[in-house]
């Protein structure tokens, strides 16, 4: 009994340990996607990732002058007209400036009627002067002098006139920096982001952050980013189909509207500004055709463009009536 005492707890030992590591393996269980992947139904096709945007483009509306916000005229959502008014910049130093041009206006004025009425006493002396034939009654030495008073007198009329015309051109700057304190919408749209609160400093020119986006969400355009190396592959006349992200389902055909000319480098999506980017694209303008789908500007979605095969692509670019 003693012989087989160890070569039971040996195996008994084994046991134990296969079944142990049996327990402890990880175990794999088929799961199912949270959703349909998209697909084409094209039997050549070029897969792309494109970007909602406005038919206007999205426009970053920015401010004229620099300054402190008085006024917030809109929120996100507001229908807008080319014209209306976005947002104001404090202008009280602006009209103090106003009213400043304003007072020299009528100083300068005031002065161009002295300088009139003085050159009309000058005048007349001038012609009283002249109109004596004795030499004995006037020396020729005053009516050269009276002369010299009537031109100087023409002189003072015309600076003072200057200067009005001067305080005027003050006014007209004022006023239209005035103008340019309320900032107004460029295009008929829909306010689609507000970055702006009363009391915060706006800054003139543009901004890494838009204060204030719009443009025009009917209809909607797709913005596609197609890989250098499948431009080629791509025509005007193509069909093409987009589908949103996280539901397959929702399936649109798009219109084609235009190429951007420029290939642009890849922009990445990480967020990581040191990523390295080794890929250039060509954009792609679509027009979204269904306008009951949800969709909203800035959403991605992909995109898949029915293409043409090399034979295909051959017998195109070949020249008419060119030798087989």
């Amino acid at each position: 009994m003693k012989r087989w005492f160890i070569p039971i707890i040996a195996g008994s030992a084994l046991t134990f340990g296969i079944i142990s590591v049996v327990r402890s393996q990880p175990r794999s269980e088929k799961t199912n996607p949270p959703g349909t992947p998209p697909s084409a139904t094209f039997s050549h096709t070029v897969a792309a990732v494109g970007l909602i945007e406005t038919s206007t483009e999205n426009i970053a509306v920015g401010s004229h002058l620099p300054g402190v916000v008085e006024k917030v005229f809109v929120t996100v959502g507001d229908p807008v007209r080319a014209g209306s008014p976005l947002f104001k910049i404090d202008d009280r130093n602006l009209r103090a400036q106003l009213g400043q041009a304003e007072a020299a206006k009528s100083a300068a004025e005031a002065r161009v009627g002295v300088a009139a009425a003085t050159l009309d006493d000058l005048t007349q002396q001038l012609k009283f002067a002249e109109s004596v034939t004795d030499p004995r009654a006037i020396s020729a030495e005053e009516v050269t002098r009276r002369r010299s008073a009537v031109q100087t007198a023409k002189a003072r009329l015309n600076e003072a006139e200057a200067e009005v015309r001067n305080a005027e051109a003050q006014i007209a700057m004022v006023k239209t920096e005035l103008q340019r304190s309320v900032v107004t919408s460029p295009t008929d749209g829909e306010v689609l982001q507000v970055k702006l609160r009363a009391g915060e400093f706006a800054v003139a020119g543009a901004t890494a952050n838009p204060m204030i986006l719009v443009g025009r969400p009917k209809p909607l355009y797709l913005r596609v980013d197609v890989d250098e190396h499948e431009a080629w592959k791509i025509r005007p006349e193509a069909k093409a189909t987009a589908a949103v992200r996280g539901n397959a389902d929702f399936k649109t055909p798009l219109k084609f509207v235009r190429f951007e000319p420029f290939v642009l480098p890849k922009k990445s999506l990480t967020g990581d500004n040191n990523e390295r980017v080794d890929t250039r694209v060509l954009q792609v303008i679509y027009c979204v055709e269904r306008d009951d789908l949800r969709l909203f500007v800035g959403q991605l979605m992909d995109v898949f463009i029915e293409t043409s095969t090399k034979a295909e692509v051959a017998q195109q670019s070949r020249p008419a009536g060119g030798a087989e």
